[in-house]
């Protein structure tokens, strides 16, 4: 049985549901399948119609969602509203994508006389892939599960989405799968776009069901890793999309440090102790210039975590792995404890408390280069830049990496940049890496072990392109081409082209 939990007792509140069976699990997949003809023949502007719906049948239930969210995760109602909001928002911004339609990458090479001898008629588009894995995270119960950003970026596509709920919140996932089912059906769209299965023994078996085309994930390395490896290895290997995580370090520059070091450090502190640590963008080493600026910031730092209370973890899974991780960490060779939290746990089911760290350089290695999910920052001090290059050379790839830099900085960390791009997915310039803007030029993800395919993003408008696949016309009759690759479009089906080499835009074209 699947049950509720309060994340700050341990309390159970009810049972929400039986695991999902072998059967039922096959029934599901499959009436996704049926559904996606339904859902590619809506069109652009009819699933944009239906994500414009879903948003407000969940603004609707608002209260409702939030109160139980808080409930099973222990977030907070203020971050919960926001993070509400922010999923919204994520399904009302796939409307300006499909609106827009460059998504698709429309192009037409007519027929003609080429150096290489006639050229056929050819015509190309991006096309759904059919029905979708998703599996839920246990950190953004709203913005990354059910309703998250896989959902609707997939659903934009026109992919049918199955959701493996995570048991971290399973109540809150149901509330947010009858309000997107709501929003379907004044939409007029009458298949089961959105589904869930419960259960561990429900994951593979997901994964494996031969009507799923796709998976989305974000979660822990090992069960990525492992669900990647299921994805490989079926009869007919479909992509995996897996968002891990990463150490995501912070580069801070001797001149920043003389000229912001209170402010950075301040800025860090809440940075890897926001959510109780529990962001995959959270910043988990810092790269300290040694000498007084970098003392200076390290014991300004040091303070801010003292002050810093205990949070409720999501999970005693979490908190368990949190606690063991950063238990390992401490006790490493090198490794000596600066700082510690933990004001206020009295009470929490599974706390989890701000820890600094400080390693030698010598001893960056190992679990040091991996991410610990908690509320763990560890410093290692540099002696010059190219104390610092080597350094970032030694480490993991990352979904972020965090430069703090000023005037000669600029200059004298351009190579370290340079190192960090080949590293990760997004380059913060003096800022935090915690929050990720849903836009059209973000990036989520990274080389692995930060994702599993570095080519693609699990945040922004790029998203869509998971859950499509390329399909060229040759010679095809108009009347059965698709609308966008008519020679003279509808106004409502026109989307910019590349016609013969050129870029062709609709009349009056300005962007979503």
């Amino acid at each position: 049985m699947i049950q509720s939990r309060d994340a700050r007792s341990g309390q159970v509140l009810n049972d929400v549901a039986e695991e999902t069976n072998a059967d039922q699990l096959d029934t599901v997949c499959r009436e996704a399948a049926e559904a996606f003809a339904e859902l590619e023949q809506a069109g652009r502007h009819g699933r944009a119609d239906m994500l414009a719906a879903m948003a407000d049948a969940l603004e609707e239930d608002r209260d409702e969602i939030v109160a139980c969210a808080d409930r099973e995760s222990a977030l907070g109602t203020a971050r919960l509203n926001g993070e509400l909001t922010r999923t919204c928002f994520q399904l009302r911004f796939f409307t300006e994508v499909l609106s827009d339609g460059a998504y698709l990458e429309a192009t037409i090479d007519h027929a003609g006389p080429t150096p290489m001898g006639p050229r056929p008629d050819l015509r190309r588009m991006l096309r759904p892939l059919g029905p979708v894995g998703v599996f839920g995270a246990s950190n953004f119960p709203l913005a990354f599960s059910v309703p998250g950003g896989d959902t609707a970026s997939a659903l934009a596509a026109g992919c049918p989405v199955v959701v493996k709920v995570h048991n971290a919140h399973p109540a809150t996932s149901v509330l947010c799968a009858r309000a997107l089912a709501e929003g379907e059906r004044r939409a007029g769209v009458r298949g089961q776009v959105v589904s869930l299965v419960f259960g561990d023994r429900s994951s593979a078996a997901l994964v494996e069901h031969p009507a799923v085309r796709a998976v989305g994930f974000t979660g822990s390395l090992v069960g990525g890793r492992f669900l990647s490896d299921v994805a490989a290895k079926r009869p007919s290997p479909i992509p995996f999309y897996g968002e891990l995580g990463a150490l995501n370090p912070v580069v801070v520059g001797p001149q920043a440090a003389r000229l912001r070091g209170e402010a950075i450090a301040d800025g860090l502190a809440g940075s890897f102790t926001l959510g109780v640590g529990q962001f995959c963008t959270k910043p988990g080493l810092l790269l300290l210039p040694e000498g007084e600026a970098g003392d200076a910031l390290r014991d300004r730092l040091s303070e801010a975590v003292r002050a810093t209370s205990a949070g409720a973890m999501l999970s005693d899974r979490v908190a368990g792995a949190f606690q063991e991780g950063s238990q390992h960490l401490r006790h490493l060779d090198g490794v000596r404890v600066l700082a510690e939290g933990g004001l206020g746990r009295d009470g929490l089911a599974f706390p989890g408390a701000p820890l600094l760290l400080q390693a030698e350089p010598d001893a960056l290695g190992g679990r040091l280069r991996e991410e610990c999910f908690g509320p763990v920052l560890v410093i290692v001090r540099y002696a010059g830049v190219d104390d610092l290059s080597r350094l970032v050379s030694t480490l993991t790839p990352a979904l972020t990496a965090t430069v703090q830099a000023d005037g000669a900085d600029i200059s004298l960390l351009r190579p370290v940049v340079s190192q960090l791009s080949s590293q990760a997915g997004r380059i913060v310039w003096n800022g935090y890496p915690t929050g990720v803007a849903v836009a059209w030029a973000m990036q989520h993800g990274g080389p692995y072990p930060a994702a599993t395919d570095p080519l693609h993003t699990s945040v922004g408008a790029s998203a869509i392109r998971r859950w499509l696949r390329p399909v060229t016309y040759q010679d095809v009759p108009a009347e059965l081409l698709p609308p966008e690759l008519g020679d003279v479009p509808q106004p409502r089906d026109a989307v910019p082209r590349r016609v013969d080499g050129h870029l062709v835009l609709p009349p009056g074209y300005q962007g979503a």
